[in-house]
């Protein structure tokens, strides 16, 4: 039986602002616990919903050397859907009315205190992992701390770490001087083949130094994090470790995202009877929200946090002459002031045809995964991203920019093989996206049968964890020979 501890700073149900938090809390799940005892450990925030604090029980405190004093470690635990879960609890660090707070030098204070702590915390919950699976850089300082001063005590001796690259453009980077007095490294962990990248501390280089493996959430990705464009910096250094590197796409969990059971969407359906239900969904989305009651109209939904990365610029730019089309726009998500601005004006000026949701809510995310005939993701780089997942799952078939893990996991209609289960563009370009968009239009309209068998091949497609959790189990075994 091989222990792993996966560390994050957010994870599913406790936590959550984005992707990571699904991952952390779906992998587990999901890996053989014939084979594996895969734990977590998380920051215990005082921001989580009461009715996830009322599940946690106390199971040790200690007073840990950090910064210059001597602070108070509390450990919490928890067992939810058969994973046991641990929390590190410091009222100074972790009573924010969010996770993560605008403050980098706190952040990076808060999550070097999280990162001592997880290792520090160890030989009091009699488990002593194998692997400890490390998620972005708020983790990072964790096989650095194990190389520096943790692997001379027999306890701590040959454990692996695992590096996990959620998004490379967020690395945890302040000035040396302040990292090293708050970490309470030596400066020789502050040289440019270790922790110094272009004259500031950087935790998450740290981390991928210091790790055994390194993984990253597609295999598109793994490449694209290697070249000067998507490497943000650190693409030197991944080259070097690329032998460590692997990419493995995300899933989803099709318990949760299930067409044919999910409680928040009007009409149930599946894979057998889309053709007939599915529509009564976006009947009752277009009542919602105040769109044109038109069930020929292709609706499409957006999904996403409002910024640069996801391809809003292409949108703003393209958006008057693509309401010119036969078509509806759904949007939900917040993110940067102009976007938000932008699709509020959209909604006012196309009034019936474009609806701006800007806040978040996940009964409205399902119900636009349901309705939506074609989902929009134009983003300039992508991790991996999930949306496009779950809306292959509820047959919304998929408008993408061939980018990390968009790539991976959306194939390209080809109307003279038959084949494909989405529309895809290569070039960050906005009229590039908008023929990709009016090329989906042409096979909705004009050839409804071949799109209903896009949408068939999309909602039989497997991205389910267990396929993913399966390519994991082999890095464990890998790092554990």
């Amino acid at each position: 039986m091989k222990r792993i501890l996966f560390a994050a700073s957010e994870g599913v149900p406790f936590i959550k602002t984005g992707g990571l938090a699904d991952v952390v809390g779906s992998l587990p799940k999901c890996i053989d616990k014939r084979y594996f005892d895969v734990r977590v450990i998380l920051p215990k925030y005082s921001c989580m919903k009461q009715e996830m604090k009322d599940k946690l029980k106390y199971r040790a405190h200690f007073y840990m050397d950090f910064n210059w004093k001597n602070v108070y470690v509390g450990i919490l635990e928890a067992e939810v859907d058969g994973v046991q879960y641990y929390f590190i609890d410091n009222e100074d660090y972790f009573t924010d009315f969010k996770p993560y707070g605008e403050n980098a030098l706190w952040e990076i204070e808060k999550f070097a205190f999280f990162s001592k702590a997880v290792l520090s915390a160890l030989p009091m919950l009699d488990f002593r992992p194998d692997v400890i699976h490390c998620h972005d850089w708020q983790t990072g300082l964790i096989p650095v701390y194990l190389n520096e001063r943790f692997q001379g005590n027999e306890f701590f001796r040959g454990i692996k770490t695992v590096m996990t690259i959620h998004n490379l453009k967020f690395q945890g980077k302040w000035n040396i001087k302040d990292v090293m007095s708050i970490t309470g490294l030596p400066e020789y962990y502050f040289t440019s083949d270790k922790l110094e990248a272009y004259k500031d501390a950087n935790l998450l280089k740290g981390g991928l130094v210091f790790a055994d493996a390194i993984t990253t959430v597609s295999n598109t990705y793994a490449e694209e994090i290697k070249t000067d464009f998507y490497g943000e910096g650190l693409n030197g250094l991944l080259c070097a470790r690329s032998g460590d590197l692997r990419g493995i796409v995300n899933g989803i969990d099709y318990d949760e995202f299930n067409p044919d059971t999910d409680a928040y969407i009007t009409t149930h359906y599946n894979v057998d009877n889309f053709r007939k239900m599915k529509i009564k969904n976006k009947r009752a989305l277009q009542e919602e929200l105040g769109l044109d009651h038109n069930d020929k109209a292709m609706l499409i939904g957006i999904v996403s946090r409002l910024t640069d990365q996801k391809g809003f610029d292409l949108i703003a730019y393209v958006m008057d002459e693509l309401c010119q089309d036969n078509i509806q726009l759904v949007i939900l998500g917040t993110g940067e002031e102009r976007y938000e601005n932008m699709f509020r004006h959209f909604d006012w000026k196309y009034n019936g045809k474009v609806s701006a949701n800007i806040y978040y809510s996940e009964a409205l995310s399902h119900k636009i995964y349901a309705s939506c005939d074609a989902f929009l993701m134009p983003s300039l780089f992508e991790p991996c991203g999930l949306s496009q997942l779950m809306s292959l799952r509820y047959g919304t078939v998929p408008i993408v920019r061939e980018t990390g893990g968009l790539k991976d996991t959306v194939w390209p209609y080809n109307e003279f093989e038959g084949t494909g289960t989405g529309f895809s563009f290569a070039n960050y370009n906005a009229h590039e996206m908008l023929a990709a968009i009016r090329y989906a239009e042409r096979i909705y309209y004009d050839q409804k049968r071949d799109w209903n068998k896009i949408v068939e091949r999309g909602m039989k497609a497997d991205f389910s964890w267990n396929v993913s959790a399966k390519k994991y189990q082999e890095m464990y075994d890998w790092l554990c020979e």
